[in-house]
């Protein structure tokens, strides 16, 4: 694959999951600009390991996720982008951030179904979901409990990993899962994991 403009941020982000963006840095805005004019706009998404994404000077993972522009708002001195994770990379190398980050990426081979882990799956969902609601009751839940998901099993797997209330770093080990199966069962174990941390209600 050849360089793609390059997003360090401080949250993980996972295919087939909605990414909302407030831009404001002078290097972002050019790489929006850059974007719109683009036939297929699309950068890269890595979460920034130390540092801050502001002004550079971060360390930044060498996995992430490819995302697609899907709309943009302009506000007074910035502007409000959405996009949506589509596959994973891996980051080759870095490249000079003229004027904003980039990068050569691979792409990462897509996670396989198998109708077997059919009831593995129902299992996440219906914790991450009754973790949500949880959640919701003392006004800590970021995501609805009621949230649809894809009914591609693959993109759910990837959606729940997204809305299960777990920390960056629980995320990032995620988002390196090698199958399906790994996928979800990390998902249930580090949301059971993170359940007596919360405090919350049975």
């Amino acid at each position: 694959m050849s360089a793609v403009p390059m997003f360090p941020l401080g949250s993980v982000l996972f295919p087939y999951t909605p990414l909302p963006l407030r831009v404001f840095e002078p290097r972002y805005l050019t790489m929006l600009g850059r974007l719109l004019d683009a036939e297929e706009p699309m950068f890269g998404v890595v979460l920034i390991e130390r540092g801050h994404e502001a002004g550079g000077g971060d360390q930044r993972s060498s996995i992430g996720t490819l995302a697609r522009l899907l709309e943009v708002s302009t506000g007074d001195d910035d502007m409000y982008a959405l996009a949506v994770g589509t596959e994973r990379i891996t980051v080759d190398r870095w490249l000079d951030d003229d004027p904003h980050p980039q990068a050569e990426v691979s792409p990462v081979p897509p996670l396989e179904w198998n109708e077997a882990l059919t009831p593995l799956r129902n299992e996440a969902e219906a914790l991450v979901r009754r973790m949500l609601a949880r959640s919701a009751v003392v006004g800590e839940a970021q995501w609805d409990p009621n949230v649809e998901l894809s009914d591609d099993p693959v993109a759910s797997a990837w959606q729940l990993a997204a809305i299960a209330p777990l920390g960056e770093y629980d995320r990032f080990t995620l988002l390196q899962s090698t199958t399906t199966g790994g996928l979800l069962r990390q998902i249930i174990d580090l949301t059971l994991e993170i359940e007596p941390l919360l405090g919350l209600p049975d």
